[in-house]
């Protein structure tokens, strides 16, 4: 039997798991918390009040930060690329007898992230720090070109990418809520954070999902770790690009910004590998064939040498002009 048709065995297999994994990962739409929640009611008589201390709290917030903010939230409203994506994995099917349980997983759990754009998006456009119209031809570039990731049609590749991805979205919203509390900005650090707890879900239940997948076909799994690891994870933010540049013509500095303020670093990418290797148990897994032997001892020994190679990376010390904000606007 071919791979392929065995990774839809095995999708088919597990399905039946699926919607006790969406109770325990997901929350209910009328339980979960909202954009509006956390951003100046239109309806109310002090809306312009509490606008007006949205846009003098930003004020304090220096240009790398706004650089970063900006970065993170195109990422989450290019979503319809990641659900257009996850929806043509090998075992997911949205068609046949109304879509079955993993397609449900791909909805609700689009349903979710959808927020975070959108609370980021309102606030930014509030803040009145960045440049908006620019912002948006960004995001609708990032949405028409598309991208590769490496994992094809592949449940066990794309579910290694979203447990990794999840995880890294977590810690960049998360050192962002810190920031904006360092700088006094209590509603923005309140925000980031909630937003950081929902990537922390999503990452537990794509890492359920792997180890599931372990215990039925663990040398398969193994071999698609290895080869997701080997190619490189790539982030969806390495396809930005600003208006009249090319694709991914703008990751490059975004990055550079991120880890000039320890937002998200290359040792930061190691330690989610460590993470993911700890989590897994990659050195107890057995029953494995010989070509995903090696593959563990490759995925085993990595760590420490892109420890090595990260702590030789030196990143420019000036902030990149990006037209998304403007540095006479902001500190």
């Amino acid at each position: 039997m071919s791979e392929k048709n065995v990774r839809l065995e095995v999708m088919q297999f597990l399905e039946k798991d699926v919607e006790s994994l969406i109770k325990k990962y997901l929350i209910p739409v009328d339980t979960i918390w909202q954009p509006s929640d956390f951003l100046p009611n239109s309806e109310s008589d002090s809306f312009f009040d509490e606008v007006t201390e949205i846009r003098e709290l930003s004020k304090e917030l220096p240009y790398d930060f706004w650089v970063v903010l900006v970065g993170d939230m195109i990422t989450e409203e290019a979503l319809p690329t990641y659900e257009s994506w996850l929806m043509d994995v090998e075992g997911v099917n949205q068609v046949e007898n109304g879509g079955n349980s993993w397609s449900k997983w791909v909805k609700h759990w689009t349903g979710e992230e959808n927020r975070h754009g959108d609370l980021l998006n309102k606030y930014l456009y509030l803040s009145g720090r960045v440049n908006m119209r620019e912002i948006e031809k960004t995001t609708q570039h990032l949405i028409a070109d598309g991208f590769d990731i490496g994992t094809d049609r592949d449940p066990y590749k794309n579910f290694v990418y979203t447990s990794f991805q999840e995880l890294a979205t977590y810690i960049s919203h998360n050192r962002v809520a810190k920031i904006a509390k360092k700088n006094s900005n209590k509603q923005l650090g309140k925000m980031c954070q909630i937003i950081s707890g929902d990537e922390m879900r999503h990452h537990n239940a794509y890492s359920e999902f792997v180890e599931r997948i372990f215990k039925v076909d663990p040398s398969q799994m193994m071999l698609a770790f290895y080869d997701m690891i080997k190619q490189k994870i790539t982030m969806p933010a390495h396809f930005l690009r600003e208006s009249g540049g090319k694709i991914g013509t703008a990751f490059e500095e975004f990055s550079n910004t991120a880890q000039r303020i320890g937002v998200y670093t290359s040792k930061d990418y190691v330690d989610i590998l460590v993470k993911l290797i700890k989590r897994w148990e990659i050195d107890k897994i057995t029953d494995l064939t010989d070509e995903a032997e090696k593959a563990r001892d490759y995925l085993m020994k990595l760590p420490d040498r892109m420890y090595r190679l990260s702590e030789r990376m030196k990143i420019p010390e000036n902030s990149y002009e990006f037209k998304w904000v403007q540095p006479a606007i902001v500190k």
